[in-house]
């Protein structure tokens, strides 16, 4: 599995709401900027953070626009959007450039050590 093959399983876990399947794409130490200037370090508040956009009950479209890769290390640079629902029923709608950190894993895969969806914000 490639780099960019990663935040397409990404896509597939939020849009089909699969928690599980989605965790499995973090290193154990990984951090997830939850918003803007905060980072979940654990991984209770990673699955946290991906919980809170699939309770959001919508859609994840993203194009990986660069994948700059140095050894076991790759930054991937996407485009998302997303449109769901909030809590209090009114349209949510984000979008962002996200800068994603993964790392080449011993049985070939590739996780996320650092998932960035707010890119340099």
């Amino acid at each position: 599995m490639a780099p960019e093959e990663v935040l397409n399983s990404v896509v597939e876990g939020i849009n089909s709401k699969d928690l599980d399947s989605l965790m499995t794409l973090y290193e154990a130490d990984a951090c997830f900027a939850s918003q803007p200037g905060q980072l979940a370090k654990s991984p209770e508040s990673v699955r946290q953070s991906l919980r809170s956009f699939i309770d959001l009950k919508g859609k994840l479209d993203l194009k990986v626009k660069r994948v700059l890769q140095a050894s076991d290390l790759a930054l991937v640079i996407t485009e998302w959007s997303f449109s769901g629902t909030g809590s209090d029923g009114n349209p949510v709608n984000m979008a962002a450039k996200s800068a994603d950190v993964l790392r080449h894993q011993a049985d070939g895969t590739w996780r996320f050590v650092i998932d960035n969806p707010w890119g340099t914000d």
